[in-house]
């Protein structure tokens, strides 16, 4: 094992003379590994020494008849451009599959691999009547894609689910790389005349379910939930499927049609922990566009609520939502830390009291009244070590500890969460923890760093406009210092939150203009890029931005994405 990996060593690193030489003293110890002699001819054909490839196999075939073997012999003829020659072999190769229809396997594997894409199709739809109890469709599938034929592709993989629906997640993994958030992508629309074709012949559920999909990858929820519905007429056993996409309507700002499915859900369930689910998110829905003279008569719905469904252990997601809603937007803090006082009071288990003990400390948090906080936080961190909570409430202890000034003690506990188990804590606590370091020695008194803290702060409490004031004053008190990008980059995300994209764009193109070398630089461009494509209607200003992170930043977090985006506004057939 030890020899054929310093043999493929030598392949990879491009001495062939080398790699030729530790192939060949495998091979004359275990003449009878065919892998030996594809490596051997592999190394020959680098070389450019066809004469001697051909001999190997020619000496191989002697032995044994193998398809797999004609198939490289003819694609050796191929790179001497004897081509009817190399046509010749294929065929022959393909024949074999008369013979035993199992070899198709070994001679697809090896047309793929020379790229010999039409052989390959010609294979598998010789092998397909011979074997009827397989399916080829995946193998179609990949290769149609590769050649860039996308209705013969989609129409593979649609075979395929019919054949093995339980794999309908893995086939939505690979369309997701040929269609877009454009519902006028061309390959959008051939997989939904695909899909609907397949609904009139044969109206399975999988079908539904993949054409909801696709819409929810367009955005177009409404639609999405015109087929879940249909989906759930015909088995009305479970709305979690239209639960989720409500929720996804509503993290991505589409209220409306959220409010929509979450009144269906309504009139649809029975159970009542979904129907008290359903309530609290058209309560959080109303709340988040509610003006101040509304916010009264979303006090009295909770209250409502309350009275019919009572204040106990099955309310308490409902009555943390009303918590928050006091303390974050009634602006009653007191009311709302009474309240979650009383709710800890009931028989609740020890998670589910850390969770109302993480809100009593957050509206601490809110009020500046950040050591009562930290002994709220302490405590469930010391009562469910190693829980997800637990590193939640210790990066709760960092960040009050850094709304306060105290940055050294913050970027202690920082330093213990980045390796936490929750990937999202370890990279929060990371971001904070970098701001911290590389901006705490820039000035002695650290007052920028301390304005940047009291805005996060302000942020945190709902005080946008005063958020962005203070992040100006940094930008105009402290100009050039360490803290200016991410200054900058703060505010940018604070004017999206208010939709003034047009001086989010400003603060992004700043960055790009005068940090071109510091971290931020490729958030920068990435979003950016969003604004022009999504509220800017600038798509072909987004494309250059786009292709910008595609070549130059391409470890980049947003590297998938941007290629995605590019393309797709580049008008590629394929992703």
């Amino acid at each position: 094992m030890q020899q054929l990996l310093i043999a493929d060593g030598y392949f990879k690193k491009g001495e062939f003379q080398k790699a030729l030489l530790s192939y060949k003293k495998l091979y004359d110890k275990k003449p009878f590994r065919t892998d030996y002699i594809y490596k051997m001819v592999s190394t020959h054909q680098q070389l450019e020494d066809y004469d001697a490839s051909e001999k190997l196999i020619d000496s191989a075939l002697q032995k044994r008849a193998n398809p797999s073997l004609l198939i490289e012999l003819g694609y050796n003829y191929q790179l001497k451009d004897s081509i009817d020659i190399a046509n010749k072999l294929y065929q022959e190769a393909i024949n074999f599959i008369d013979e035993r229809a199992t070899h198709i396997y070994a001679i697809g594997q090896r047309f793929e691999q020379h790229s010999l894409s039409e052989q390959a199709i010609m294979a598998y739809e010789r092998a397909a009547p011979l074997l009827p109890e397989r399916n080829f469709s995946i193998q179609l599938a990949r290769i149609y894609g590769d050649q860039g034929n996308i209705e013969k592709m989609f129409s593979n993989y649609i075979d395929y689910i019919a054949y093995r629906p339980e794999n309908l997640n893995n086939i939505k993994r690979s369309f997701n790389d040929f269609v877009s958030e454009n519902k006028d992508n061309e390959n959008n629309g051939i997989l939904r005349r695909t899909l609907l074709l397949r609904i009139q012949k044969q109206p399975d559920t999988y079908w539904y379910e993949l054409l909801s999909w696709l819409y929810v990858q367009e955005k177009q929820y409404s639609k999405s939930f015109a087929q879940e519905k249909a989906l759930y007429r015909r088995n009305p056993e479970s709305l979690d499927r239209i639960i989720d996409l409500a929720i996804t309507a509503m993290n991505d700002d589409q209220k409306d049609v959220a409010t929509t499915i979450f009144n269906y859900i309504l009139e649809a369930s029975q159970d009542t922990g979904t129907v008290l689910l359903a309530h609290q998110y058209l309560l959080e829905i109303e709340t988040d566009t509610a003006s101040k003279k509304d916010l009264k008569a979303i006090d009295n719905k909770y209250q409502d609520l309350f009275n019919t469904y009572g204040k106990f252990e099955s309310t308490i997601s409902l009555q943390l939502a009303y918590g928050n809603f006091l303390a974050f937007y009634y602006d009653q803090p007191e009311t709302a830390s009474a309240f979650l006082k009383q709710t800890s009071q009931l028989d609740v288990s020890p998670y589910q009291k850390a969770t109302i003990k993480l809100k009593l400390a957050d509206i601490l948090v809110l009020q500046e009244k950040f050591n009562e906080a930290l002994i709220y936080y302490s405590q469930i961190h010391s009562n469910l070590k190693n829980s997800t909570i637990a590193q939640q409430a210790r990066f709760k202890v960092a960040k009050t500890s850094y709304y306060k000034g105290d940055f050294e003690w913050a970027e202690s506990q920082l330093k213990i969460l980045k390796s936490s188990t929750s990937q999202l804590i370890a990279n929060d606590a990371l971001d904070l923890k970098l701001l911290i370091s590389d901006n705490k020695y820039e000035d002695s008194t650290q007052t920028a760093l301390k304005y940047y803290a009291k805005a996060d702060l302000l942020a945190f409490q709902n005080k946008t406009d005063e958020a962005i004031s203070l992040l100006d004053k940094i930008l105009t008190e402290h100009k050039g210092e360490s803290i200016t990008d991410q200054t900058l980059y703060q505010q940018a995300k604070l004017y999206e939150q208010q939709r003034q994209y047009e001086k989010a764009a400003i603060n992004y193109q700043t960055i790009i203009k005068d940090y071109r070398e510091d971290i931020l630089i490729d958030d920068a461009y990435y979003y950016l890029a969003e604004l022009y494509n999504n509220y800017l209607a600038k798509p072909e200003e987004a494309k250059p931005l786009y292709e910008k992170i595609i070549f130059e930043y391409e470890d980049s977090i947003y590297f998938v994405e941007a290629r995605k985006k590019f393309r797709m506004l580049r008008g590629d057939a394929i992703n």
